[in-house]
């Protein structure tokens, strides 16, 4: 069982953690957690190993699943860390269990995003199409296959997969998906007319255009970010990488409990 290490490199007591994991098990140091203990580190897009112990919040496991490959154990050190599975006290115990082969794969739907005709990264939660200026509605028309679904005038549009209903999607008014649902949720972000909808579809082809011919950016995973000029279309599929979760509880509505709600 080979290993990589990545922490939030803005939390000290992550890096902490990090120093240890990665002493005791020989593992990989991502170049950012490194970079704050003073060594040379690894890059996210060359890391390719069996496990990917993540330290910190969902923010530190969105970043390692668009940019590197492994299945993902986080550890939480963050606000919410609705992805995560384990806390910092108990994390050499999750390791055991893990060597131990003591575990759940929990697979995830994620996104694959076109810009045009270029490939992008993945996301496991979300695309989102927004304004570039605050306070600034634009128009964007949104398609699936060749049906126009809806045509609005918003803050912006959220794509978001099951796994991101709980996130942002949820923020903005979206339902909650049990996530071994193949399906897009896409959600208007702010929109000018009450009456416009939330759409559940099956994980086809999405595309949303701007129609004002103003500038946008495109967010994914609140990770990477991309200028969409006038003219250009977004292009939505299911991607053909699934995210892997190495869990010990499989239970959807215990998580839901313990991150959301506090029991």
């Amino acid at each position: 069982m080979n290993y990589a290490v990545m922490a939030n490199p803005e939390c000290p007591e992550c890096i902490k953690l990090a120093e240890k994991v990665v002493a005791k098990k020989n593992a990989i140091m991502e170049e950012r957690t490194a970079h704050r203990l003073g060594r040379s580190g690894t890059r996210l897009e060359d890391i390719d190993v069996d496990v990917i112990i993540t330290i910190g919040g969902d923010g530190t496991i969105l970043l390692a699943l668009q940019r590197a490959q492994g299945k993902i154990l986080g550890v939480n050190m963050g606000v919410l860390g609705f992805l995560t599975e384990v806390e910092p006290e108990n994390v050499w115990n999750a390791i055991e269990r893990v060597e131990k082969g003591d575990y759940i794969i929990d697979r995830r739907m994620r996104l694959g995003v076109y810009l045009n005709d270029s490939r992008l990264y993945d996301c496991v939660n979300e695309a989102v199409v927004h304004t570039s200026e605050i306070a600034k509605l634009r128009s964007y028309r949104i398609k699936y296959g060749k049906e126009i679904v809806d045509e609005v005038r918003a803050d912006g549009v959220i794509i978001s997969t099951p796994t991101g209903s709980t996130s942002y999607a949820m923020s903005a008014g979206g339902p909650v998906l049990y996530p071994s649902i193949e399906a897009f949720v896409i959600v208007p972000i702010a929109p000018f007319k009450y009456t416009t909808h939330v759409f559940i579809l099956p994980a086809n082809e999405i595309k949303i255009e701007s129609t004002d011919g103003k500038i946008n950016l495109l967010v994914l995973d609140g990770q990477y970010y991309k200028e969409m000029k006038a003219g250009d279309t977004i292009r939505i599929v299911k991607s053909e990488n699934y995210a892997e979760f190495i869990r010990f509880n499989s239970s959807f509505f215990n998580r839901i409990k313990k991150r959301m709600l506090g029991r």
